[in-house]
C-alpha cells in the first residue's frame, strides 16, 4: 500500500504521539501480564510504536508488514529487532510472544470478515498461553464520512516539500481512501497516487472473530490510545 511512498510516511505522521500511545498499550498489556517481555507488532509500518515499546518499556520487539520499504525504515529505528515481510491474514513465524499488537487501524486492511477471522486466528497462534492480544480497530460501519477530503503538507528531511490530499469513499462495508501526493524540490515536481481499501467491521464481528480464534476475556476500551477504541483479549 505504501510501496512508492514509504519514505514519506513518518513526515506526514510526525504529529502523532506514538510515545504516548505506546505507553498506553504497554499499560494495557502489563495490567494483564505484568511480566510480559516479548512483543510482536503486526502491520508495524515504520516501527514507531515498536521503537517506543522497546526503548521506554523494555519489550523485546519484532514486527511484520507487507511493505518491505516500511520495514527497512523500522529496522533503522530498532536495530536489535527482527522485522518480517508477512501478510497478517496467514503469517507463521515459528515462535510465540507474550503480547501481539495490531495498531493504528491496520486491521482494516484485511478488508473482509472471513479475512478478519483468519488474521485474528493467526495472531492468536503467535501468543504464549496467557499472552495478550491488543488490536486497535479501523472505523465501524456507519461511522465514516463519505466524500471526506483532507489536505496535509510537510517538509521532508532533505528540504523538499510534500503535500498529500485524500478522498474517502464508502462503498458498503469497504472504505476506499485515495491519496494524491505532490512533491517539490529544486529539481521540479513529482506526483504519486495510491488507493487504500479497508474493511469496516462492527464490534460484534470483531469480538466474534476473537472468540472463534479461541481467545478469552475479550474487552473493548471505548477510548484506546488514539480515540478509536481498543480490543484486548487473552490466549488460554
Amino acid at each position: 500500500m505504501f510501496s512508492r511512498t514509504a519514505e514519506l510516511y513518518d513526515a506526514f505522521y510526525r504529529e502523532k504521539d506514538y510515545r504516548a500511545e505506546a505507553r498506553s498499550v504497554a499499560g494495557v498489556i502489563r495490567a494483564r501480564v505484568p511480566t510480559a517481555a516479548t512483543l510482536l507488532d503486526v502491520a508495524c509500518g515504520t516501527g514507531e510504536h515498536a521503537r517506543f515499546l522497546a526503548e521506554d518499556h523494555a519489550f523485546s520487539v519484532e514486527g511484520t508488514d507487507l511493505e518491505p520499504g516500511l520495514l527497512k525504515i523500522a529496522a533503522t529505528k530498532v536495530p536489535a529487532a527482527a522485522f518480517h515481510v508477512a501478510d497478517m491474514v496467514d503469517f507463521a513465524l515459528g515462535r510465540r510472544y507474550d503480547a501481539v499488537t495490531c495498531l493504528f487501524g491496520s486491521i482494516g486492511y484485511v478488508r473482509t470478515e472471513p479475512a478478519l477471522r483468519r488474521a485474528l486466528a493467526a495472531m492468536a497462534r503467535h501468543l504464549v498461553p496467557g499472552g495478550v492480544l491488543v488490536v486497535e480497530p479501523w472505523f465501524e460501519p456507519g461511522t465514516m464520512t463519505h466524500g471526506f477530503v483532507t489536505l496535509l503538507s510537510t517538509e521532508l528531511p532533505d528540504g523538499a516539500t510534500a503535500c498529500r490530499m485524500s478522498h474517502t469513499r464508502v462503498d458498503g462495508r469497504l472504505s476506499h481512501l485515495r491519496f494524491e501526493y505532490l512533491l517539490g524540490d529544486a529539481n521540479g515536481l513529482r506526483r504519486e497516487s495510491e488507493v487504500h481499501e479497508l474493511g469496516l467491521f462492527s464490534r460484534d464481528e470483531t469480538t466474534a472473530a476473537m472468540s472463534a480464534a479461541g481467545l478469552r476475556d475479550i474487552a473493548f476500551d471505548e477510548q484506546g490510545p488514539s480515540g478509536r477504541g481498543l480490543y484486548v483479549a487473552t490466549c488460554p
